[in-house]
């Protein structure tokens, strides 16, 4: 176990990488298998999306490079709003309330992604997906890795999160991000239940239906609370009136093909 947690430290790119594979090949295997998908349509969905691991995992490699020293500076000059906050020092400060201001600033980035116009352009290739399933997680266009990584860069330095709250949050939200993509959905009650604090599958699936207001709803990352406590929670969607996409790019020849997905930002389309 020591052997592990020690990997896990030292190594907090390449464990994140390992983390998201195991726990998507996992589930991507009991998608198939329990909800009797045909194996040639999920294996050439999969393949469109998987293909973005490819665009998007340097830049997010790199990127880690900065986020890093900026963690490490603002360590060393005490710099941003968790070192000004009672009891500064303790694990309470530190990963609770560093882990709460984390995943709001998340829920902060993706409304900031859906309503500014030219950002949403590139988020919208992640909507874009027709057959929602786990493998819907990696769909990101590299641009959006970049400004997502940009916008985690300005909450660190704002913030002043350390390397283990971010080493938390970034494994939690793996575990989070991948389970609200597969195409499983919760029981009524434990649904109910824990879409008060966590974002569920199903409330997940509703903001991918493919027309307003869903899609302008549950842009919570870990925490549903955030939609809540800003009006902006939706669950009354039924998963019978669920349909995939975004209504300006329902052509399923054109969300298919790796290349033409890539090229959708720089494209003239309806609103």
């Amino acid at each position: 176990m020591t052997d592990i947690k020690e990997y896990f430290l030292s190594n907090p790119s390449s464990s994140q990488v390992l983390l998201y594979a195991v726990i998507i090949l996992s589930l991507w295997l009991i998608e198939a298998v329990v909800l009797a998908t045909s194996w040639k349509d999920k294996w050439r969905h999969t393949l469109t999306n998987i293909l973005f691991i490819g665009t998007a995992l340097p830049v997010q490699l790199f990127m880690t490079i900065f986020v890093l020293m900026l963690v490490s500076w603002c360590a060393v000059h005490h710099w941003g709003l968790l070192y000004i906050l009672p009891f500064a020092n303790s694990y309470f400060t530190k990963y609770f309330i560093g882990f709460i201001l984390l995943d709001f600033c998340e829920y902060l980035y993706h409304v900031i992604m859906h309503k500014v116009k030219p950002l949403w352009r590139f988020h919208l290739v992640h909507h874009s997906d027709l057959q929602l399933d786990v493998s819907t997680t990696v769909r990101e266009h590299p641009a959006e890795t970049f400004l997502r990584m940009c916008f985690l860069i300005l909450w660190v330095f704002l913030l002043g999160a350390s390397f283990g709250v971010l080493l938390l949050r970034q494994t939690l939200q793996t575990v989070a991000n991948i389970s609200s993509h597969t195409r499983f959905r919760l029981p009524g009650k434990a649904n109910y239940v824990l879409g008060w604090v966590f974002i569920t599958p199903n409330l997940h699936q509703v903001h991918h239906h493919y027309q307003l207001p869903y899609t302008d709803c549950n842009y919570g990352d870990v925490l549903s609370i955030w939609d809540r406590l800003f009006n902006t929670c939706q669950n009354d969607l039924p998963e019978t009136g669920l349909i995939y996409g975004i209504d300006s790019h329902m052509d399923k020849k054109y969300n298919s093909g790796f290349l033409r997905i890539l090229k959708i930002p720089f494209q003239s389309r309806k609103d």
